[in-house]
């Protein structure tokens, strides 16, 4: 049983939502188009007990951070009083949203609740999360994802050298160009600026058809990638498989996956090689969890999708663990950003899983 040093259970006495619009260091134009701004909810899961777990949302567009904050003040109502159990929570959301559906904002939500609860148990017995969760914390292989949007083949270039300087020994390109030579010449001219000992990742962002896809996948082959990502639409498992069946490059899937029922379809058409999760979108902490059960029998390395903090002590306790995707958007509003040294993230050692607020950073970026 999970109970506070002073044996209580954690109650959920209120939440506390709020939104911040934080401007990033490298706006990243994708093949969909330029995020230049990190649109964050802030999730405060506070108990009668005094203890609060901590979680934020990443919204993609700020269009989508007011109807957030209203549809977790919403909810508040339906939690409120209830033990902090991540599954019964989840259980008894997932009832109630099951006619409209636990896709896109609630879906965001409900793993946002959930994150923040597991938080508040780890707080509770005063552990990091990775040993709440039964782990022991490692060094975690990170590559550095912030940058090498679709910026051309001289400025990747300077661009993939800076993103390893601070020790990072894997990089992530964004491709999708117009042409199949741009992406060939993109890859190329950052190969050629890098050490041969620096892997590089790609990401298509959804951009081709299937049939594109399987060109241009022909076209990479040679040209030394850890793997190729997401090259057609997310949901469409089995043009992936396709994809997957002409390319000797592994194929990275599952950042669009909402929850372990998606990603159980994916593995059952043979649509990837390797999978990386989003911890908002596979359903939390819990999600992860059961993503990590499916993985674990077939052997399949799996990744992280953003939300690095967390991401980190899943991926400590995830038996297939692979790489951890290392952005530092949510670093300006962080009282402790993760630390980043030789290229591995050091999972955080404070009660929780380590996200606490700089309010006074905060405060600028509020809307």
């Amino acid at each position: 049983m999970n109970v506070t040093p002073q044996g209580t259970e954690l109650t959920i006495r209120a939440l506390r939502v709020r939104a911040v619009n934080v401007p990033m260091q490298r706006p990243l134009q994708t093949s969909g188009g330029l995020i230049s701004t990190a649109p964050l909810v802030l999730i405060d899961l506070q108990t009668e007990e005094g203890l609060t777990g901590c979680s934020y949302l990443f919204c993609y567009t700020p269009l989508a951070l007011d109807s957030m904050v209203r549809f977790l003040k919403e909810i508040e109502e339906l939690i409120k009083g209830d033990l902090v159990a991540p599954l019964a929570i989840g259980q008894k959301l997932e009832g109630k949203f099951c006619l409209l559906g636990t896709k896109g904002l609630v879906g965001m939500a409900l793993a946002g609740i959930d994150m923040a609860a597991w938080d508040a148990l780890a707080k509770a017995a005063q552990l990091p999360l990775v040993r709440f969760l039964g782990g022991q914390a490692k060094p975690i292989p990170a590559y550095n994802s912030n940058g090498l949007g679709i910026i051309g083949s001289e400025r990747a270039a300077d661009e993939a050298l800076e993103l390893i300087t601070p020790g990072f020994l894997a990089i992530k390109v964004r491709l999708g160009y117009p042409e199949i030579s741009a992406d060939v010449s993109v890859v190329r001219a950052i190969r050629g600026a890098v050490a041969a000992n620096i892997l590089v990742m790609a990401d298509f962002n959804q951009s081709l058809s299937v049939a594109e896809a399987q060109q241009r996948v022909l076209h990479l082959d040679d040209e030394g990638l850890c793997w190729i990502e997401e090259p057609t639409r997310a949901d469409d498992y089995t043009g992936h498989a396709q994809i997957r069946s002409k390319a000797r490059t592994p194929i990275q899937l599952g950042e669009n996956c909402w929850g372990a029922h998606d990603m159980a379809q994916a593995l059952a058409v043979g649509a990837c090689d390797f999978f990386m999760p989003d911890v908002m979108k596979i359903g939390g902490i819990t999600g992860w969890l059961r993503a990590a059960a499916l993985a674990e029998p077939v052997g399949l390395p799996m990744s992280s999708h953003l939300f690095p903090e967390v991401s980190a002590h899943l991926l400590a306790v995830t038996p297939t663990s692979h790489w951890l995707e290392y952005v530092d958007w949510a670093n300006p509003i962080l009282l402790e950003p993760l630390t980043i040294e030789r290229g591995h993230a050091k999972v955080s050692s404070s009660a929780g899983h380590g996200i606490a607020w700089n309010e006074e950073e905060v405060a600028r970026y509020i809307l």
